[in-house]
């Protein structure tokens, strides 16, 4: 099997209890600025309807150094890094590199 140079980041969010919100306004101004970064593939985000509680972001980058250069944004900075985590009261997050089977 061959790893493709594509990165899938899986993360997982829960808001602090009140905050929803907010942190659902962060991403809706967050969305359109990753996608329009040049090494993004793809910026998803989905709500749990068993737990609503709970955010799922699933984003894929062409490669580790769009990955890097998302991470290193402005845009990410200011609303992630300064804005956003501090209203959650959990964040995992996973990154994921493609397989093809041979």
């Amino acid at each position: 099997m061959s790893a493709r140079e594509e990165i899938t980041v899986v993360a997982r969010w829960q808001p602090a209890p009140g905050a929803m919100n907010d942190v659902l306004s962060i991403l809706a101004e967050l969305g359109p600025k990753s996608r329009a970064e040049a090494g993004c593939l793809g910026y998803e985000v989905f709500q749990g309807q068993g737990d609503a509680g709970q955010l799922l972001l699933i984003e894929r980058y062409r490669d580790a150094a769009a990955l890097d250069a998302h991470k290193q944004s402005a845009h990410y900075q200011e609303l992630v890094v300064k804005r956003a985590i501090p209203l959650l009261a959990n964040r995992k997050v996973e990154l994921l590199r493609a397989l093809d089977p041979a």
